[in-house]
C-alpha cells in the first residue's frame, strides 16, 4: 500500500509540475505587462539584463490635441529574432490594439503581444492606437521588445531592450468647432503595396495648411521628405522613389495641421 501511495504521489506530483510548466510558458507566451520603464525592470524572465543588439523603437505623431487617435508602431530589430515581443505603456490616454498582434490589459492599460510574432524582412512590427488625454501637457510612451531564439526555453540566448522613451505634447484645440477636422482629413495605403521601386500615396485635406509627408526606416531615421509646404484643400497623390533604399518595411507619416497619420509600407526588390 506504501508503494502505491508513493507512486500516486509521484504521478500527481509529475502532473502538478508539467501544469505548471504549461502555464508558465502560456502566460510567457502571451506577453507579461508591467515590464517597461513606466513601472518595471523589463523582460527579466528571458535575460537579467537589457541587450544593446535588439533595437526597439516607438513610431508615430510627436504632438496630437486633446482626445485625439492616431496610430502608432513599435519595431523589434536585432537579437536571436526568431519571434518577439512587446509590452507598451503610457502616463496618460488610452493604447488599444488595432489588429490580433497585440491585448490590451484592462487592470493597468498596457498592451502586450498576443503570440510571440515573427518578423518580415528582418523586422518585428506592432501596430496600435492612441489616444490623448482630455488636458493638455505632455506625455510618455514606454515600450520594450524581447529576440528570443523561440526554443521553448527562457535562456541567456533570448535578448530584449527598452525603447527610448517617447515624450507626445498634448495640445488644447483652437479654432476647431466640434472636431470635424478629425474625419476630414485622410493619408490612404500606399499602392501598389509592397512596391518596387515606386509608389502612389494619396491623402486629403479639408482645409489649407502646411503639410509635412516624410518617410523613416524601420529605426525611426527619417529617408525623404515628400511634401513640406502650404496646401490648399484638396485631394493629393504623391510618388515615392525606393530605388536607392533597400528592400525592408518603411513607415510614411503626415502632419496637417491637428491631423497626424502613419502608415507602413514594404519595399521589395
Amino acid at each position: 500500500m506504501k508503494k502505491i501511495f508513493r507512486k500516486k504521489t509521484s504521478i500527481i506530483a509529475a502532473l502538478l509540475l508539467m501544469f505548471g510548466v504549461s502555464m508558465l510558458v502560456y502566460a510567457y507566451s502571451t506577453g507579461i505587462t508591467g515590464t517597461t520603464r513606466k513601472n518595471g525592470f523589463g523582460c527579466t524572465c528571458h535575460n537579467p539584463n537589457p541587450s544593446p543588439n535588439v533595437l526597439v523603437k516607438i513610431l508615430g505623431p510627436d504632438t496630437l490635441t486633446i482626445g485625439q487617435t492616431a496610430n502608432y508602431s513599435v519595431t523589434i530589430t536585432g537579437g536571436p529574432l526568431v519571434r518577439a515581443g512587446t509590452d507598451i505603456a503610457v502616463s496618460a490616454g488610452t493604447l488599444e490594439p488595432v489588429n490580433s498582434d497585440l491585448w490590451r490589459d484592462n487592470k493597468n492599460g498596457e498592451l502586450t503581444h498576443f503570440l510571440p510574432k515573427a518578423p518580415s524582412n528582418g523586422v518585428v512590427t506592432f501596430d496600435f492606437s492612441y489616444t490623448a488625454p482630455q488636458t493638455a501637457g505632455t506625455v510618455i510612451m514606454y515600450a520594450n521588445g524581447n529576440s528570443v531564439n523561440f526554443d521553448g526555453v527562457n535562456d541567456p540566448q533570448d535578448q530584449w531592450n527598452f525603447a527610448p522613451n517617447k515624450s507626445i505634447v498634448i495640445k488644447n484645440i483652437t479654432g476647431i468647432k466640434n472636431g470635424i477636422y478629425a474625419s476630414a482629413f485622410t493619408l490612404e495605403q500606399n499602392y501598389p503595396n509592397p512596391f518596387n521601386p515606386t509608389t502612389a500615396i494619396g491623402f486629403q485635406l479639408s482645409a489649407v495648411g502646411h503639410v509635412s509627408l516624410k518617410v523613416y526606416d524601420v529605426l525611426g531615421k527619417e529617408v525623404s521628405t515628400l511634401v513640406n509646404e502650404v496646401k490648399p484643400a484638396g485631394k493629393y497623390k504623391v510618388e515615392f522613389n525606393g530605388s536607392n533604399l533597400a528592400s525592408g518595411i518603411y513607415f510614411y507619416c503626415i502632419e496637417a495641421g491637428n491631423y497626424h497619420s502613419i502608415k507602413k509600407m514594404v519595399l521589395i526588390k
